[in-house]
């Protein structure tokens, strides 16, 4: 087996909670890495919980948010986010920050936590 721990970096973007309103995560610096992996978990939905997961990127991670372009993404994220399932979603942009968006679109509340996964670090390993 080789090691991968040593190649990546994890990122807590949402801490799992139960969310009832959109959620924009914090910045995310991809800043000596090459590539990015979202990884969405979730849990229980209340009153037909209704959210769907959008990436964003920017360049100074304060303003000019936008969504992410389809060129730039490696796979796709379902168009409502379904309970107790698993979703990943590969960023391969040019933008140093990116974050996620949850949006409530209907409903109550989602359980919900989402992870950066860096990859193709410029240093390794990685601590």
């Amino acid at each position: 087996m080789r090691d991968q721990a040593s190649n990546i970096g994890v990122v807590q973007a949402v801490a799992p909670a139960v969310l009832s309103a959109t959620n924009t995560a914090d910045p995310i610096d991809l800043l000596g890495f090459n590539a990015a992996t979202v990884v969405i978990n979730t849990g229980a939905i209340v009153s037909s919980g209704n959210f769907t997961a959008t990436l964003q990127e920017s360049e100074d991670g304060s303003t000019g948010w936008t969504d992410v372009a389809a060129a730039h993404l490696v796979g796709t994220l379902p168009a409502t986010l379904e309970a107790n399932s698993v979703y990943k979603q590969g960023y391969i942009g040019y933008r140093r920050y990116i974050r996620t968006v949850l949006t409530k679109n209907s409903g109550t509340s989602i359980a919900a936590g989402v992870t950066i996964v860096k990859g193709h670090p410029a240093n390794a390993p990685v601590s």
